[in-house]
């Protein structure tokens, strides 16, 4: 099986803001939009929007065994494994296991998540 496909669309567009969910356990300060998925392999495309103020230290950091690939789309996010505060354009490619976060923001932040969970 094949991810999702959509014809164009603005996922950023105040119209479709009723398209975005909170993340569980981070709700009030982070929300997201599943834009791809395939159902059989779990691979999926993904904004993350964090709010301005958002600060995920009480999460801490976090890993996961597959790999991933992230583009910051716009403001800017403090990743405190790497003590680095990421801009607008800064892209990933996250190995497995590879530990980020905690994560902060005084901005507000979108995240594209490209994941491949099947992907070991």
């Amino acid at each position: 099986m094949a991810k999702t496909t959509a014809t164009y669309w603005n996922p950023l567009s105040p119209a479709n803001r009723n398209k975005w969910h909170p993340i569980q356990g981070l709700e009030g300060i982070a929300e997201e939009l599943t834009l791809s998925i395939d159902e059989e392999t779990g691979e999926y495309t993904r904004l993350t929007r964090f709010y301005p103020g958002a600060d995920t230290t009480p999460c801490g950091g976090k890993s996961h065994a597959y790999p991933e690939e992230i583009l910051i789309v716009s403001g800017r996010l403090y990743d405190r494994a790497f003590d680095l505060w990421l801009e607008t354009g800064h892209y990933a490619s996250r190995p497995p296991d590879e530990v980020h976060g905690p994560f902060k923001t005084d901005i507000g932040c979108v995240v594209l998540e490209i994941s491949f969970p099947n992907r070991v």
